[in-house]
């Protein structure tokens, strides 16, 4: 077994902290810990984009955002790849000796689209259907000897949402279903997921169950679902994985100690808040960041003059260039481009076949 702790110990030796000295280090100690369709720039690449997407992700322990990056790189799931997977940081309590300790930790999470794409890699998957049911449709289903669904939606004025079902139709020719209401799904989420503020009676901000409810209750009712069906390895490693904060790189992620269930503060407790430690994310992300041809963050005028070129040869005027990456990157201008998307964008363009 290879921990991240090594890794650390090899870059503060060196002195350098960059985010891709860190994935490249983990890369050389750890061996087959990433998948064969992985490499480092793409892991870099990936790890930027969530980051800027979640600044938050920059007061993270580098540990658990390793942890939670490595686990989405094994499964194929990206995160900010159509909701698939989450990085999602939040504060845990922690008990050190006899002091009661705040960290922030980032923790991963499979979106409901993540656990699509997992069930149609399963070798007996046949389909998959995912709807919600609105108030005004036309539902029924029974459980037992037997079961059955049937929903016909309102053609007019349905209504507010009052529940999800997903059927899966395996090779065999068994067809399993899973309903459960709104109110099922929420009760759900605050029971067991670390997102919940208990002293606020309310999901944290800037969490999937706060910004995208509706996601994660059809998350919910698929993995009940996944419950029911014959599981895959693949499957069965991914619902062990999912909502969980690893510190330990491992070539099976699904092996490593999940450490998000410490133990229960007391009411009274007395915290002390932990110091960021000194290579954080955030000076990590600053240094990759900076580190570029003219110690500028965006691209420089010979880089830009060369995107709108190849884009002009494609048929795409600047204006054209402009909307496509305050679109995908909410970027406002080609001068505000970052460094490290540039060559991501240059091969979009370069894509595009030549009229």
């Amino acid at each position: 077994m290879s921990n991240i702790q090594e890794v650390k110990t090899n870059i503060a030796k060196s002195g350098i902290v960059s985010v891709e000295t860190i994935i490249k280090k983990s890369l050389k100690t750890l061996g087959e810990a990433l998948p064969s369709h992985m490499n480092a720039e793409r892991l870099v690449r990936i790890a930027l984009t969530t980051m800027r997407l979640n600044p938050k992700l920059y007061e993270c322990t580098p540990e658990s955002f390793m942890g939670a990056l490595f686990q989405s790189a094994q499964l194929g799931l990206e995160p900010n790849v159509e909701g698939q997977a989450y990085i999602i940081p939040f504060k845990n309590s922690k008990k050190v000796g006899n002091e009661w300790t705040k960290v922030t930790e980032a923790q991963f999470q499979i979106g409901f689209k993540g656990y699509i794409e997992l069930f149609y890699r399963h070798q007996n998957a046949v389909s998959l259907d995912m709807q919600e049911v609105k108030e005004n449709d036309n539902f029924d289903y029974a459980h037992g000897t037997e079961p059955f669904l049937k929903h016909k939606p309102a053609f007019h004025d349905r209504g507010k949402v009052i529940g999800y079902y997903a059927v899966a139709k395996m090779s065999h020719g068994a067809n399993v279903f899973q309903y459960m209401s709104v109110e099922e799904c929420m009760e759900h989420g605050k029971k067991h997921s670390k997102c919940w503020d208990k002293a606020k009676g309310e999901f944290y901000a800037n969490t999937p169950w706060k910004t995208e409810p509706g996601s994660m209750c059809k998350k919910t009712v698929l993995i009940q679902l996944m419950k029911l069906l014959p599981k895959s390895i693949e499957l069965q490693k991914a619902i062990s994985m999912d909502s969980t904060v690893k510190t330990q790189i491992m070539s099976d992620m699904s092996e490593a100690k999940d450490t998000t269930k410490w133990d229960e503060k007391p009411e009274d407790a007395e915290f002390k808040e932990e110091p960021k430690p000194e290579n954080s994310i955030v000076q990590e992300i600053v240094k990759q960041e900076a580190a570029t041809e003219g110690d500028s963050e965006y691209i420089s005028d010979k880089q830009r003059k060369r995107l709108l070129a190849l884009a002009n040869e494609k048929m795409s005027k600047q204006e054209d260039v402009k909307a496509y990456i305050a679109e995908k990157y909410d970027i406002s201008s080609t001068k505000k481009i970052p460094v490290f998307l540039y060559n991501e964008i240059i091969n979009h363009y370069e894509a595009i076949p030549t009229v």
